[in-house]
């Protein structure tokens, strides 16, 4: 009886630290200050806007409690909360990662050290890249 309780108290630990860990992997990866690049409209609205053709800059901030900050030319416009889970996308069926916030959700295309890049999930798929 003993064994099976130490059994099940070790298989608990280590489920625990797996989704713990593989929670935070996923989701402070994000977590960080991303500098706007540019953004691409999608087929039915094909457009390329930069910080140059549009005349500000932006900036989001992903903090680690869930919240975004969007900054346009380094002042405040929005505070608003962000989450991070699987869906599946708009245009291919497939699964995905997807970030909601804004009011919107968009489709995780590459996210790593360097470099985010963000689909609008809808019809019109804009593509939003930012650098760190």
């Amino acid at each position: 009886m003993k064994k099976q309780i130490l059994i099940l108290i070790v298989f608990g630990l280590f489920s625990t630290a797996y989704s713990l860990e593989s929670t935070t992997l996923n989701s402070g990866s994000i977590v960080n200050t991303w500098i706007w690049e540019k953004s691409i409209g999608g087929a039915s609205n094909p457009y390329t806007a930069t910080p140059k053709t549009i005349g500000f800059t932006k900036k989001v901030v992903f903090t680690p409690d869930g919240r975004v900050i969007t900054y346009k030319n380094d002042v405040e416009i929005r505070n608003s909360a962000y989450e991070i889970g699987k869906g599946i996308g708009f245009s291919d069926k497939a699964e995905h990662d997807l970030i909601t916030f804004e009011g919107k959700t968009y489709i995780i295309e590459n996210l790593d050290n360097q470099n985010l890049t963000i689909v609008s999930n809808c019809q019109d798929a804009a593509r939003t890249i930012f650098k760190r």
